[in-house]
């Protein structure tokens, strides 16, 4: 990490690249135990200053990666977690609710598929009866599985399961949650560079994260008279144990390497965004993307 007389840091090399990963070790989902270089999700470095107090929030994909940064975060801005995750993903799930309740601040934990609507609808009913109700809903689980052949490759079960998980879930969610939001709650949606900077390899993923982005927009518009607000999140490259778990070795190896940065993006570096979306410094702001991408263009 390079470290000026003042404190200051040079983004380029705040983080070094992640070492290579053999992905056939790692299957999915991917477990950050697995993984030979682990990420970093601000456990160390992220300091709260108190702008969630009370809050409670749910977080899918929230057990590991972007995840369980924001739990981190939230939990130290003062915010009560509900953390969704696959059933597989529970010894992930349990060290993030630790690091939660570390924080002082409840961790409420939710197994399941989110491609069920009926689990979908069991999260909502656990927030509200755990922590009270639910003033922001961070809808971050996704499903990727990059095939080399594009189109050809993509199974009709590889497209539904993208789809159930990164969109299906999302509306799920989104409706269950908006009856029980008080003026000032927010929804926070995952998305993706992959919405405007498409891979073939990545094509139903990349399909799901343009939609995420229209769903975002549509939704902030029709829930804005209700005082809730709606926001994205587009990250670029960052690494969480989905990568290696998801994508061929040559892909991990050089990942991150062609962002103006030169390097992935950490977790740790994602958290701040979506804090800034679930407090009322941006109370002025819905219906908007933000970029966290090393750099590389949205558009």
């Amino acid at each position: 990490m390079a470290e000026d007389q003042y404190g200051k840091q040079d983004p380029q090399d705040q983080y070094r690249t992640p070492e290579s990963q053999d992905s056939d070790k790692i299957p999915h989902p991917g477990r950050t135990a697995d993984m030979d270089d682990k990420p970093d999700h601000g456990e160390d470095s992220y300091r709260g200053s108190g702008r969630l107090t009370g809050k409670r929030a749910i977080i899918t994909g929230g057990d590991s990666g972007i995840g369980r940064a924001v739990a981190i975060a939230f939990a130290r801005e003062g915010a009560d977690v509900l953390l969704s995750y696959l059933p597989e993903e529970e010894d992930d799930a349990r060290d993030t609710a630790q690091l939660v309740e570390k924080a002082g601040r409840r961790a409420v934990t939710v197994p399941g598929d989110i491609r069920d609507e009926s689990h979908c609808a069991a999260i909502i009913e656990r927030a509200v009866a755990d922590l009270g109700g639910i003033d922001i809903l961070v809808n971050n689980a996704a499903y990727q599985m990059a095939q080399d052949g594009g189109i050809a490759d993509i199974t009709t079960e590889q497209f539904d399961r993208v789809m159930k998980t990164n969109l299906y879930a999302m509306f799920w969610l989104s409706k269950g949650a908006v009856p029980h939001m008080r003026a000032g709650s927010t929804i926070i949606n995952t998305a993706s560079i992959q919405a405007y900077q498409s891979s073939p390899n990545l094509l139903d993923y990349a399909t799901t994260k343009a939609g995420i982005i229209a769903f975002t927009k549509a939704l902030a518009a029709g829930v804005a008279e209700q005082g809730i607000r709606v926001n994205a999140v587009a990250p670029g490259p960052i690494w969480t144990p989905l990568i290696p778990a998801t994508m061929p070795d040559a892909k991990v190896e050089s990942f991150g390497a062609d962002t103006p940065m030169g390097r992935a993006g950490q977790p740790a570096e994602l958290a701040p965004a979506y804090v800034f979306f679930a407090s009322q410094e941006s109370s002025y702001v819905s219906g908007e993307v933000l970029g966290v991408t090393g750099g590389k263009p949205l558009a």
